[in-house]
């Protein structure tokens, strides 16, 4: 048997097995996130697959010991990996759909994604390796040396399809012309032992590689003015025929910014996060900073109603930042913009804020780390002595566990807890060493930018005592992804009664 070919194809199929991987857990993200959850599913389906495939692989190996066998399998796989990306988009919607219908976790459905979508490919990727050891062994005595140096070829090569894809193709090319690069690499080490019928599979993936990705369609009334798959996330912006447009992140299953010409306040939360400063202060904020800018509605705002204030928007996304300043008029008098992820930023930071506003959460799922007592200890020692800290806590409807959690955590490191349950999916949690309450911020509506008196109005007759009966979340343990998804089986439970 040709070695050369053999180490060639065991390459090229490790790097198509680990690039897969990495572009499955892409694909998901924007229906269910990016949690250790569905990273743990995406894995953990791969190795089970993987490990069919080898016992597979070995029987059909020993059935038909030829190259021509083995370049079909590596032509199948190239096959079925090119029909993912079409498949991925209708099948998550109606996967997503189903489980939304009863409430379901991200668990089950990120599971039976990665499971009917990548199994099966990797599952005949896996064939290939005992295939390749059976026609590369010649002899019982090189047994062991000629299966050691496939296993490193293909391992080196998966190394490399996990280096690729994150860092190259699916930055410039995205996720679907992705699984397109690795089918057309497989396909085209597979043909030369094949027929001359089968030379036309590479020019197929070619065909679909070169086919734009079409746009995703707005609902009724809308029209998407722009859309990327960024570096971290799918993003569009949505417009509707009023003008307003919308950031919204992952298929739309939150949206993370708004804007319509000539006004500054969206009847959301953005909103209180102009306000609730002044239940401890009694002028404004003088510094502010944005963890989790997205295209910058909140510091938008504040340039508008307070020009003095220093703002530092965050945003770990910088296709996000540069949407804001081309669709959502990101500017002000004294703005400053970062890429950084909000916590090593703080991290980073010298000086303080009166203002530090926590708005990084994918709704449902949250980071981990900027819910813990230790990143609340950092964000305390970057607060001036009046500061406060906002945090927008999304969670599903009717489930208060989160903001339990959160609302106990603060209170390891701060003072004074309070709540704003300003929608039915979002509450504003506000912490500070210094004095706060409804009265103070009742009381200086009346000095406010006409716009935001009965915002303040509003906010001050929401403000309350914080829940009690969370569990205090650090560094080192924080299931923030297994308490949302038990959240939302209980809300689901309870809605089904």
């Amino acid at each position: 048997m040709p070695r050369r070919r053999i180490e060639v194809l065991a390459a090229v199929v490790g790097a198509a097995s680990l690039g897969a991987e990495i572009a499955a857990a892409r694909l998901l993200a924007p229906w269910f996130g990016a949690s250790t959850i569905v990273w743990a599913n995406t894995i953990a389906t791969v190795l089970v697959a993987l490990s069919a495939g080898y016992w597979v692989g070995g029987r059909l190996a020993d059935r038909d010991p030829t190259m021509r066998g083995l370049s079909r399998l590596v032509l199948l796989a190239a096959g079925l990996m090119a029909i993912v990306p079409f498949a991925a988009g209708p099948f998550l919607r109606v996967s997503v759909s189903a489980l939304d219908s009863v409430q379901a976790g991200a668990f089950a459905g990120s599971l039976l994604a990665v499971l009917v979508l990548i199994a099966v490919p990797v599952l005949v990727l896996g064939c290939v390796a005992p295939y390749a050891v059976r026609l590369s062994v010649h002899a019982v005595e090189e047994a062991g040396r000629v299966a050691g140096r496939l296993y490193a070829i293909s391992t080196l090569g998966s190394l490399v399809g996990v280096f690729l894809s994150a860092l190259l193709l699916i930055p410039l090319v995205g996720t679907r012309r992705t699984f397109l690069a690795f089918a057309l690499a497989l396909a085209l080490v597979a043909v030369p032992a094949l027929s001359r019928r089968f030379a036309l599979a590479p020019l197929v993936v070619v065909v679909l590689l070169v086919l734009p990705a079409g746009a995703v369609k707005a609902t009724a009334g809308e029209r998407v003015v722009w859309e990327r798959e960024t570096e971290y996330q799918y993003a569009r912006v949505v417009q509707t025929l009023d003008g307003v447009r919308r950031l919204e992140l992952n298929e739309g299953q939150a949206v993370h910014s708004m804007y319509q010409a000539g006004h500054w306040l969206t009847g959301d939360y953005w909103d209180e996060m102009l306000v609730l400063p002044f239940a401890a202060q009694r002028r404004p904020p003088r510094s502010v900073a944005i963890l989790g800018n997205a295209a910058g509605t909140t510091a938008r705002a504040y340039g508008h109603f307070f020009p003095q204030a220093r703002i530092d928007g965050v945003e770990i996304d910088p296709a996000l930042t540069d949407v804001g300043r081309r669709l959502f008029d990101l500017r002000g008098p004294n703005l400053h913009l970062h890429t950084a992820d909000a916590r090593p930023f703080l991290r980073r930071a010298t000086r303080r804020w009166d203002l530090i506003v926590v708005d990084a959460y994918r709704q449902p799922y949250i980071p981990f780390y900027l819910a813990t007592r230790e990143f609340f200890a950092l964000v305390r020692r970057h607060l001036t002595p009046d500061g406060m800290v906002v945090v927008n806590v999304g969670h599903p409807e009717g489930s208060d566990r989160l903001e339990k959690v959160l609302s106990a955590t603060m209170g390891r490191e701060l003072r004074t807890v309070l709540r704003d349950p300003s929608e039915p999916t979002n509450v504003m949690l506000v912490g500070t060493d210094g004095p706060v309450s409804a009265q103070r911020l009742r009381g200086a509506a009346t000095s406010l930018p006409a716009p935001l008196r009965p915002v303040a109005a509003a906010t001050a007759g929401r403000l309350a005592a914080p829940l009690r009966g969370g569990s205090v979340y650090t560094d080192d343990v924080a299931p923030v992804e297994w308490l949302i998804d038990e959240s939302i089986l209980k809300v689901a439970a309870h809605g089904r009664r």
